[in-house]
């Protein structure tokens, strides 16, 4: 075996893709190791002690935390590696990886990804921060968010069919929401079926809601649907795949550094996690975490 001196801590979600990832772990650790490299496995009980045991691991000085599942085990590995030196690679086996697409990752094929780990080249890239939680990709603000809400209720159908029936019972009953929206100190007041700010440009597995955003130019976009009737809605929103939404007359995108979000009886959404309810601040920083890729 070649030998070196680096070490990582490798962090599996067991619910991530079907349990995909408890299955896969041994084959990244068996890679890693088989390329010198030695393999810290925190086996967490929970999220909470899944972000703890990382933290821990990066006091302790390894060189990176290795997260095997979707975005929302990335958003536990960016709670104990933003905003320190310590790089975060990713193996993506979620319903929507979109951290994993920002940095052209192997969806299909974690040997691969596992390599870009051993290879050891790291870009820096910019992360959002509300209040104490750290986050990557989006945070959805509006119609997304009660969808996610009640999807997150949920115990039946499992994956994507959640969220498709848990839109189709939104529709019914969603109404445009009344928002205040400060942007680096300008206030704005509007309705709107929908808000997102972006450090990333896509959430959701693929939807471009904030195409265009940057991680590396310290700005949040931050995207604004207008009030538009259900079937409007619902026929724009395959156009969220490529991003041919922008064209659309309700859509108005901002760009800022530091934006607060209010919007009555909403919780918001980022890295598919609950952040919490509104009002959040959003914050951008710039090169907050070295990712693999």
């Amino acid at each position: 075996m070649v030998t070196s001196t680096r070490e990582v801590a490798l962090l599996a979600n067991p619910g991530a893709g079907r349990g995909r990832s408890s299955r896969l772990r041994p084959l990244v650790a068996a890679r890693l190791r088989a390329s010198g490299i030695r393999v810290r496995d925190l086996c967490a009980r929970d999220a909470d002690h899944a972000v703890q045991l990382a933290r821990d691991a990066v006091a302790d000085g390894v060189e990176g935390i290795v997260v095997i599942g979707g975005d929302g085990s990335v958003h536990l590995g960016l709670q104990a590696v933003a905003g320190t030196d310590v790089s975060l690679g990713i193996i993506p086996t979620g319903t929507g990886n979109d951290a994993a697409r920002y940095f052209d990752i192997p969806l299909k094929d974690p040997v691969a990804a596992t390599d870009l780990v051993v290879r050891g080249r790291t870009r820096a890239v910019d992360l959002a921060r509300a209040g104490d939680q750290w986050f990557i990709t989006v945070l959805a603000a509006g119609f997304d968010a009660v969808v996610s809400e009640r999807a997150a209720k949920m115990t039946w159908p499992r994956g994507q069919m959640r969220y498709n029936l848990a839109t189709v019972a939104e529709l019914r009953t969603f109404r445009p929401l009344s928002y205040t929206l400060d942007l680096d100190g300008v206030t704005h007041q509007l309705d709107a079926m929908l808000v997102a700010v972006g450090n990333g440009p896509s959430f959701g597995g693929g939807l471009r809601i904030t195409d265009g955003a940057l991680l590396d130019d310290g700005l949040l976009d931050v995207v604004v649907i207008k009030p538009v009737s259900r079937l409007e809605l619902v026929k724009t929103y395959p156009k969220l795949f490529s991003g041919t939404h922008v064209t659309h007359p309700q859509y108005e995108r901002f760009r800022a550094r530091r934006v607060t979000v209010a919007a009555p009886g909403v919780v918001g959404y980022a890295d598919g996690e609950r952040i919490g309810s509104l009002p959040l601040t959003v914050e951008c920083i710039p090169l907050a975490v070295k990712v693999w890729s």
